[in-house]
This record gives structure tokens, sequence and C-alpha cells, in this order.
């Protein structure tokens, strides 16, 4: 893991402010679950019983994992049936907040090391640190390669992506992978070369798909909205955090925007090390892709921290724009969106 960011004197920090760097060896130690599945496992899924299907990918992905467990030897006259043949992949499919993440943890968890966890853009952004050549060494001989969010930004990264699992599949390496969209359909309104479609029809020739269905499990009890609050109250909160000794930053949305295009998303994890709240003036509606989908990245990361955010302004769930939301990146949108309610109506932690 990346260490553990000192604990700063209590003070108010600025994100714009910060320029970390990464390096390859840091990225393979974050190749693990997200804090919060950090002990998830498949009895602690809560399927929602209107979805059979969420019942049944706990069947189907507790079959793949019997794959790294010692088969008893059967007799000579032993009636016991040869396990099926399994494809070395399995995709999980399906909506937002539907628990796939927490069922590829619970996999995670289940295989024997080496293996690895992580996101599409730790994994090229690991490529891009070490070199595909050592990247595919740090990776080859692991049981499982875990990847959340395969969703697709370029049909560069599609085809980096797509020969690096083909050589760790050929080597022996089992992959799962969870996205929003299902494999053929990766891209789909963005990219339509004939590479790049020859390309993800082969990859998902090695996969098993699983389709989850149900209701996004972060709006369940809630309204469905961020919440945002009005300048005053966002300095009041602010002040009282850094009174009680938390970490905090505040920083004007605009400039986190612009700050964002400065620093890879590979090292967004380290820009908010450390840190407990999150606090954004004045957010605004975007109208650049780029913005929104770097923002989408960031966000991400902080959701995987656990960092509650207090914004004033445009409610943060309601920043990309109706073109976003009805383009080639809508899903990916549309995650975000469902992770800033939940980032945004939890509680704030408390302090001594």
């Amino acid at each position: 893991m990346v260490p553990e960011a000192p604990r700063a004197p209590s003070r108010l920090h600025r994100l714009a402010e910060r320029s970390p760097e990464i390096t390859g060896a840091e990225i393979v130690a974050e190749l693990v679950p997200p804090p919060q599945f950090e002990h998830a496992s498949f009895e602690s899924y809560r399927p929602d019983v209107n979805f059979p299907s969420q019942l049944e990918a706990v069947d189907r992905l507790t079959a793949f994992a019997e794959a790294w467990r010692p088969q008893r030897p059967g007799g000579f006259f032993s009636r016991t049936r040869k396990a099926p043949a399994q494809l070395p992949g399995i995709y999980l499919d399906g909506g937002f907040g539907v628990g796939k993440t927490h069922l590829l943890a619970a996999l995670w968890h289940s295989a024997p090391g080496p293996k690895y966890f992580g996101t599409f853009i730790e994994y090229t952004a690991l490529v891009g640190a070490l070199g595909y050549a050592a990247a595919v060494r740090q990776l080859s001989g692991a049981k499982l390669i875990c990847i959340d969010e395969f969703e697709l930004d370029d049909p560069g990264d599609t085809m980096l992506m797509t020969r690096l699992l083909g050589e760790l599949v050929a080597s022996g390496t089992r992959v799962a992978a969870t996205s929003n969209t299902p494999p053929n359909s990766l891209g789909e309104g963005r990219f339509a070369a004939i590479d790049f479609l020859r390309e993800i029809r082969a990859m998902s020739a090695n996969f098993d798909i699983l389709r989850i269905d149900g209701l996004d499990y972060r709006r369940r009890d809630i309204e469905g909205h961020s919440v945002a609050v009005d300048g005053p109250e966002l300095d009041r909160l602010v002040a009282a955090l850094v009174a009680r000794g938390a970490n905090v930053t505040e920083d004007d949305f605009g400039s986190l925007i612009r700050h964002l295009s400065t620093v890879h998303p590979s090292k967004y994890i380290k820009l908010i090390a450390g840190i407990e709240v999150i606090a954004l003036t004045d957010s605004y509606l975007l109208t650049d892709q780029t913005d929104a989908l770097r923002l989408v990245a960031f966000i991400d990361r902080v959701y995987d921290a656990e960092i509650p955010i207090v914004a004033s302004g445009l409610p943060l769930a309601e920043v990309f724009d109706e073109e976003m939301l009805a383009g080639g990146y809508r899903k990916k949108y549309q995650r975000s969106q469902s992770r800033l309610v939940a980032l945004t109506t939890g509680e704030l932690p408390p302090h001594d």
C-alpha cells in the first residue's frame, strides 16, 4: 500500500497546491480492493430478493472460485464427474450500485496469491510507469487479475489492455472484470475502427458474461439527490472541522478542475492522501467533456477512499450537462452521479 501520509498540523489545505508523484512500485502496492471492501465476502453480500440475478451471481462466482480449491482424488471406480471446463475470465455486467465491486473483491479475497485488484486506469498507468514488458513481468504468475470499471476511453488503451490480458491468460492467469457495459458493446457510440472491434471481440471470447440487475444500493434509502450548502454554511462547517483537528481541503471548484488537468489520474490517489473532508466552493455546470472525465476519475478515487465532500453552488451530481448524459460516456457520468450522491449525503467524520 502507498504509505499513509503523516497527519499534518490542523490547518486548511488546498488540493490545487498539491503535485504528487507516484512510482510503478507504489501503483503495484495499491492493486488491492478499496478499504470499504477489505473484508468483502460472498457471505457478506446482501442480494436484493427482487432481483434473482444477484443471488445467481454469488453462485456463479463461488463456482468460479472452486477452481482454486484442491480437488479430492477419485478412485478408479469413482463416479465423481470431472468439473466442466471454465473460461479463464468472468465478466460482471450490470447497473450502478448493484454490488459488482463487492462481488469482485469477494472473489479476489477467495483467490490464492499472487493476485491483483485495480481499475482499468490503474493498470494502464502501471504500463505507463513500468513499460509494457516490465508490467507483463510484474503481473505474470498471478492467479487472478481483477479489473474494476472496465470502461474504455480510447482505442489505444483498449489495444494495450487486450494485448496485456491475452498474454496473461495464455500463461494461466484468470481474469475477472466489472463494467456497466457488456464487453461486445464497450466503446459503443465512440469508436468504430475495425481493429478496435476485432480486439474487443477477441477479448470477450475469454469471458463468461454474467448480468446483474438491481437498484443502486447507494440510493435505496435516500432521495437520490446530492446535497449542496450555501457559502456561509460551508465556511462554518470547514472552520468547525479544522478547529476539531480534521485534515480538510477547501478549493474553488474551477481551480480544482484546472488542477486536475495537470495531474495524471494515476496520481489522484496521492493527491487526496491524508485528507478527511473535501470542501468545494461554487461548483457549476461542466460543458467540456475532458474536464468532466477528469472529474469522474477523481471522484472514483475519492469514493474509494471514503472521503466525504461538502460543496456549495450547483449540487455536484448535477454538474454534467445534458449532452454528456446522452452521449457515449453517459454510463461513466451516471456512475459518478451515483457516487456523488453518496459522498455528499454521508455524515462528516467526528473528531476529538
